[in-house]
């Protein structure tokens, strides 16, 4: 009788892929961060179409509604073999987003309908004063 004594094969964790930036909560630095976000998603090799969407609407709203004078915000992505996280810090934890319908004439009001359009998941974390964090997922195949 042959018998074979095997090991179980140790589990390698997926890579994690991490980049973070601070910018300016200003028009510019919002797309700026668009611009250097999809740049590090095309050398991950990270599909770009939707995930450059969520990170313009969530780093412009950053800009506008999420606004304290001289504060910046932060960008910061999490790419695993599975997934990968967008997430936006501002310093107005005292407004939280809110998606909403805009009416038909309204030019602004339809970011978070995008994000919650094209993320598999997404959210808000608080904290720590004064701090918000808006994050959205995409499922990565």
């Amino acid at each position: 009788m042959n018998r074979e004594i095997t090991r179980p094969k140790a589990q390698v964790p997926a890579p994690v892929r991490r980049f973070s930036v601070q910018l300016s909560a200003t028009r510019r630095g919002a797309r700026l961060a668009r611009l250097l976000a999809t740049e590090q998603l095309r050398s991950w090799e990270t599909p770009l179409e939707a995930a450059g969407q969520i990170i313009a609407e969530l780093a412009s709203n950053a800009a506008v509604y999420g606004r304290v004078p001289a504060r910046d915000f932060r960008l910061t992505l999490t790419a695993t073999d599975e997934s990968l996280r967008i997430e936006v810090m501002d310093t107005r934890g005292d407004r939280l987003p809110e998606v909403r319908e805009p009416d038909g004439e309204d030019e602004t009001g339809r970011g978070l309908m995008i994000v919650a359009a094209l993320a598999d998941r997404w959210g808000v974390e608080l904290g720590p004063e004064p701090l918000k964090t808006v994050w959205a997922e995409l499922d990565v195949s």
